[in-house]
């Protein structure tokens, strides 16, 4: 009897989209509804690619510090393409997940998620993570004020396995692969616990350039590594 591989977490830093519009001539809200079409376009190659779990770092703790017109498009975006986008996941079974600081979120944006997460919610194909309001110093944060992490830490017996178990989907693996377009070398405060051993892949491209082929490039890329964890 053969095994079963093992569930494959991708991340991805959706990093290029201003510089894509300007490089055009274009307003950045243009390489915004462009990067959106990139992030429909790899949520399809990844699910029939073997990718298990897939976390799309769509808007950051530090992303409101944009103008106030660039924040208000994105938040726009985000809700018209959870809206319009439920019988996409519908139709490939998709399940939608949302993690990230729901405060300073408005309540129509929180509506469309909660509907979208709930719709979803026993769907049996590939996770999909969007990371919306999202830091992982924030997120940690979180975890640590979370009550069952306030009873272990009183009791002086506190362990990663506490932190991790408080984190927003403490079911969710750790991500094996981390993929950040744009050509910038860094980590943005995304996933930081869970990044621990995650590979890292790079890549020049802007995001709404990103593609099938770029995408397997870089899966080739992390199948051709050695993960040791610390060990030989």
């Amino acid at each position: 009897m053969g095994t079963t591989a093992p569930a494959l977490h991708v991340a991805i830093i959706m990093d290029g989209n201003g510089r894509w519009a300007t490089k055009r001539g274009l307003p950045r809200t243009e390489g915004h509804r462009q990067g959106l079409e990139a992030a429909k376009r790899i949520v399809a190659a990844c699910s029939g690619r073997g990718v298990s779990y897939l976390s799309l770092y769509t808007f950051s703790t530090e992303n409101w510090k944009r103008t106030t017109e660039e924040v208000g498009f994105l938040m726009g975006l985000i809700k018209t393409h959870l809206a319009a986008e439920l019988d996409f996941y519908r139709k490939n079974r998709i399940k939608l997940l949302h993690t990230g600081n729901r405060d300073g979120l408005s309540s129509d944006i929180l509506r469309e998620i909660d509907n979208v997460v709930r719709d979803t919610a026993n769907f049996p194909g590939m996770v999909v993570n969007l990371a919306i309001n999202y830091g992982g110093r924030d997120e940690i944060l979180r975890a640590i004020g979370r009550s069952s992490f306030r009873d272990s830490a009183a009791r002086g017996d506190l362990t990663e396995k506490d932190i991790a178990a408080n984190l927003d989907y403490p079911e969710m693996p750790d991500p094996d692969l981390i993929i950040r377009t744009g050509g910038e070398m860094r980590l943005s405060n995304f996933l930081l616990w869970q990044s621990a051993y995650s590979e890292l892949y790079f890549t020049d491209c802007l995001w709404p350039d990103f593609d099938e082929h770029e995408l397997d490039k870089a899966l080739a890329d992390y199948r051709s590594r050695i993960r040791r964890f610390g060990g030989l």
